[in-house]
């Protein structure tokens, strides 16, 4: 708006509403430093055992899913990015994490998780954080339920004090064993009974009347299991954590020689890709929480990055932002970053200070709130409702999670994006072909966008008007809206064919329209030009003749209720 226009607009609206243009500009959610302490508490309470729940289930020390919780509190917390969503190890890359540190060791998950923060800021910096949001919902929520599945079956195990045996299809089949190895051991059947109640407050804890309900379910759990661990007779397995700042290891020459391995540059890749994805659909999510201030995508992107620089040096676990504390940390009514901020204070005070009460805490009660958050991952109310909604979708949502429970994360995530782009590229290409034979023509009729996926219908459409036997075939394909190089080369290969076999071929192309000259002459394209009707003496077009004309004799009365030949 220029400066007149605006002078202009402030002139007629006088400024008797609103705030002085004098005094100070509202600049968001004003915060109130209580509920913003009161809010960090609430998401330090929730964070804790998931943190140290994620670590146990991705193969490495306690210490470092504590490490990136104060990480994605402190670095990620404090960048402009999203303003109330939290950051942290998450369960989702669990399962991927298990993977790579069995393949690689843990030396190298520094490495591994530098390069995808040094990614994810390239990402941001050059704004293609809005990019994941291009990825389709039935690929998304079928990459969750793949990853939510495995998670599940594969803490099956801790909650009876056991190691899973592997691979998912392995932890899938080794549960009825697992089910008679429990029957007759007694510790196992205590550990495995913390587990399940963990797993039935997570779910139900919600739903206690009263102010109880805010306390966490996980806290609650963790509570329970501590008492029960501290009776007598009772010989749970419990966290094993050492000190925090002799966790830290990081990245040496060795281990950074390692990225002249593709195996390594894949594993960066899939990080990023991964992470990046579900850091950006939480904030998706959590801005529907909200009526504050909107994600800005590309910030939070390089927000991310930092955060999994700074693990990466620091070899600790990847970051990303978590559903299950973001909405903490909403529900706890925080207005600003300084609440996301401080939960990774409290997790770095209580780490250095309160060491002791981690190792009291029971394996199967941190089990039990991965196999909820599994759980949620996994979301099979999603999938009758995919069904309903598009069956389609569903296949592909389906066949994604089979794929990566199957094989592995980036493989399933990848068939699930071909599957997606088939199944666009397939409704996308929807021709309409119908045929009609008169007494001296065969007329093929096409609609809609012909591609290649459509290319044998339309080679058969072609065949059969050639199989007619009739000396005239007219070809009328203005109402095509899109026609590929495959399509339209068959349809000219055929046309010069039948040509050259004596027979006489109409072919209307489809093009832009011209305005016509007169008001009584017919519209024609510049691909189509109208040509003069041929006197009545006068020979027709040779066989390699190159006009087209319009044929204006009426179709039968029937022929648009009529079924189409192919489609």
């Amino acid at each position: 708006m220029s400066g007149v226009h605006a002078r202009g607009r402030g002139a007629a609206f006088p400024k008797s509403t609103g705030p002085s243009s004098t005094g100070p500009r509202p600049t968001g959610p004003k915060a109130d430093l209580g509920t913003e302490i009161t809010a960090s508490l609430v998401v330090f309470l929730v964070a804790l055992p998931l943190c140290i729940g994620v670590a146990v289930a991705s193969g490495v020390p306690a210490e470092l899913g504590i490490i990136s919780g104060v990480i994605g509190g402190l670095v990620v917390g404090a960048v402009r990015g999203s303003t109330l969503q939290v950051s942290g190890p998450a369960a989702g890359l669990a399962a991927l994490v298990a993977e790579t540190v069995a393949e690689h060791g843990v030396a190298m998950l520094g490495v591994i998780v530098l390069g995808s923060g040094i990614l994810q800021i390239v990402l941001g910096v050059v704004r293609l954080g809005r990019m994941f949001q291009a990825i389709s919902l039935a690929v998304v929520q079928g990459m969750l339920a793949g990853i939510g599945l495995p998670l599940m079956f594969s803490q099956v195990y801790p909650m009876a004090d056991g190691k899973a045996p592997g691979t998912p299809i392995e932890n899938m089949a080794g549960i009825p064993g697992l089910f008679a190895d429990i029957l007759t051991d007694r510790q196992a059947m205590i550990a495995v009974l913390l587990g399940v109640v963990t797993v039935v407050l997570s779910f139900v804890w919600k739903k206690v009347p009263g102010p109880v309900k805010k306390i966490p379910a996980a806290l609650v759990a963790v509570g329970i299991g501590i008492a029960v661990a501290a009776l007598p007779g009772v010989d749970v397995k419990t966290l094993q954590v050492g000190n925090l700042l002799a966790a830290v290891s990081v990245p040496g020459g060795e281990q950074f020689a390692g990225l002249a391995d593709a195996a390594i540059i894949t594993s960066i890749l899939t990080f990023t890709v991964i992470a990046s994805a579900e850091s950006l659909f939480t904030a998706a999510a959590v801005d529907r929480m909200h009526s504050g201030p909107r994600t800005r995508y590309n910030t939070e992107l390089i927000a991310q990055g930092a955060g999994n620089t700074v693990a990466g040096v620091l070899g600790a676990l990847p970051v990303t932002a978590v559903v299950a504390r973001s909405s903490a940390n909403v529900q706890a009514g925080a207005k600003t970053r300084l609440s996301r901020t401080l939960h990774g204070l409290w997790l770095l005070a209580f780490a250095l200070l309160l060491p002791q009460v981690l190792a009291l805490i029971p394996i199967s009660v941190l089990a039990g709130v991965l196999v909820h958050s599994g759980w949620k991952l996994f979301a099979p109310e999603e999938f009758p409702k995919m069904w309903r909604q598009d069956r389609g979708e569903f296949a592909v949502m389906t066949l994604t999670t089979l794929v990566i429970v199957a094989t592995a994360l980036l493989e399933g995530v990848l068939v699930g994006l071909a599957a997606g782009i088939v199944l666009a590229a397939l409704r996308m290409s929807q021709t309409v072909i119908r045929q009609h034979l008169d007494e001296d023509t065969a007329k093929v009729v096409m609609a809609g966008n012909a591609t290649f996926l459509r290319l044998p219908k339309v080679i058969e459409a072609l065949e059969a008007a050639a199989a007619s036997g009739r000396p005239r075939i007219r070809l009328d394909l203005t109402g095509v809206t899109h026609l590929d190089h495959a399509c339209r080369n068959q349809v000219e290969e055929f046309t010069a064919q039948q040509r050259g076999n004596g027979v006489r071929v109409e072919l209307l192309m489809p093009g832009p329209a011209k305005q016509p000259a007169t008001e009584t002459e017919p519209r024609t394209t510049e691909t189509a030009p109208r040509a003069p009707e041929p006197a009545a003496s006068a020979p027709g077009p040779g066989p390699g003749a190159e006009w087209f004309y319009l044929d204006t004799r009426p179709l039968p009365d029937d022929y648009l209720e009529r079924p189409p030949l192919v489609g």
